[in-house]
């Protein structure tokens, strides 16, 4: 078979469509993005049609170019959140994404039926899962939940509007409302949340890879797709970045350094705890057990964006590496937009001198953010045994001098793979599955993901980080009391 297929990554304020041919390599890509607003303390908002605006401006971008025909498009996109339509398939309200923390009261009320809640579905409600904001929408806007019909992720929402069809799939649908174990919506856990009477708005769960849809007329007008092209189930993001970066097997560790701190390991038997979040991978009888925060490389757009005015990349590794003999004397908790360490830890520079320079402060928040990563990869490493090699993506991995203090900072050898949007590349894997392109996972990930780069851990920057480690933690328990 010739041609070529199209991955989309919906992100938290940016989407990425990239076209690859059968080999995995890009071949055009589009990028657009979708800003957040912030209409209230602890709300991040958008508008869920500039989303679908956003992400069809993203795939014009790459019709434009083709080469040849587009044989079956993906979609992955951000879990949690909320992007509610009403019957029609129209928004009822602006889309919520994951970084909001508005339904933080509606998790301390659960916290009695928590044991109850992690041992059925994987995980505990935190401030922006969908059982959290669907309590805290409930009690603060039942007009808009009376009219909604179904609630879905943010890439359901963009399926939506290139098929018209409804539906979800294992990976998102596990974010909430399911049965760990079977990966299907459980009434028991609805009625655990105080949430019975939302089962109806739950949408239908598909195969990741299974064609739900085509392309409509509509849709083909406004992204350059041919009418009835196929379109797969999709994925959750990090599933999709997985997939993308050859992360198959039980045992093997990924990081996405983005929005989030992602920290996955695939498992092959589930294992509940509170630290992280259980859900259900690509195919039956594997779990990605997920220890995340909202506090990755986002900080780093935060500073660009606020404080110093946009700066290249490779000056802010320039900078860095120029301090890098200097003492770690400023510590940075990562924390803009939550944190692994309760509702009440925020982000802070401390111990700044007069004499520091902007690159000891560059190079500040990088520590934490791996500190932070750090954090989440421990607590999983208690439960999982895992190799001694982690693949990473996201906007750290595009850095030159961040892949190393990971490899450092989590005593790991990193590996980035041969593309800096594995996100889509998985998306587009599941496009081909879908169409019989590939047999399996197995044999898409050997013909489409090659290993880039390499950054070995060195055993003085590993004793280097565990110092900045432990003084990042006796700062963050400091600031607890």
């Amino acid at each position: 078979m010739t041609g070529y297929l199209l991955g989309v990554d919906a992100g938290q304020t940016a989407t990425k469509a990239v076209l690859f041919d059968l080999a995995g390599r890009p071949v055009a890509v589009g990028s657009t993005r979708c800003p957040t607003v912030n209409p209230h303390p602890r709300w991040v908002e958008r508008d869920m049609d500039d989303v679908w605006t956003a992400a069809a401006d993203a795939i014009r971008q790459c019709t434009v170019d083709a080469p040849g025909e587009i044989l079956a498009v993906g979609v992955v996109g951000h879990n949690d959140g909320m992007y509610a339509v009403d019957a029609a398939g129209r928004p009822v309200r602006p889309g919520i994404t994951a970084m909001d923390s508005r339904a933080y009261q509606e998790v301390e009320r659960w916290r009695p039926v928590f044991d109850e809640v992690l041992a059925l579905t994987g995980q505990v409600p935190f401030e922006a899962s969908p059982a959290a904001l669907s309590a805290h929408l409930l009690r603060h806007e039942p007009a808009v939940m009376d009219s909604a019909r179904w609630l879905l992720f943010c890439k359901d929402w963009l399926r939506l509007r290139l098929t018209g069809e409804v539906a979800t799939d294992r990976t998102e649908a596990s974010a909430s409302f399911c049965a760990v174990r079977t990966g299907e919506y459980s009434d028991r856990a609805l009625e655990l949340l105080g949430l019975s009477g939302l089962r109806d708005k739950l949408p239908p769960i598909r195969g990741c890879a299974e064609v739900v849809g085509t392309v409509t007329a509509e849709a083909a007008e406004r992204t350059g797709l041919a009418v009835g092209t196929p379109v797969v189930g999709g994925a959750h993001d990090v599933d999709g970045a997985a997939i993308g970066d050859g992360v198959l097997h039980a045992g093997q560790l990924s990081l996405v350094a983005g929005t989030f701190s992602i920290n996955q390991v695939i498992s092959d038997a589930v294992s509940t705890d509170p630290r992280w979040q259980a859900r259900g991978f690509l195919t039956p009888g594997r779990w990605l057990n997920m220890s995340t925060s909202p506090a990755s490389a986002t900080n780093l757009d935060w500073l660009l964006r606020t404080v110093t005015g946009p700066i290249p990349h490779d000056e802010i590794d320039a900078e860095i590496l120029a301090v890098s003999g200097d003492p770690s004397d400023v510590v940075f908790h990562p924390f803009l937009y939550g944190s692994p360490h309760g509702p009440g830890a925020s982000a802070s520079f401390l111990g700044l001198r007069g004499w520091h320079s902007r690159g000891h402060l560059l190079r500040a928040l990088y520590e934490g953010v791996v500190c932070n990563h750090r954090t989440h990869v421990e607590a999983l490493r208690e439960a999982f045994p895992m190799g001694s090699v982690a693949r990473l993506s996201g906007g750290g991995a595009r850095s030159s001098v961040w892949p190393q203090m990971f490899a450092d900072g989590l005593g790991v050898d990193i590996e980035i793979t041969d593309t800096a949007e594995a996100g889509a590349r998985g998306a587009a894997v599941l496009a081909g599955l879908g169409i019989g392109i590939w047999p399996d996972l197995s044999a898409a990930v050997a013909d489409t993901v090659r290993v880039d780069r390499r950054f070995a851990k060195d055993p003085v920057g590993v004793q280097r980080f565990d110092d900045i480690y432990g003084r990042y933690l006796d700062l963050v328990h400091a600031l607890e009391s």
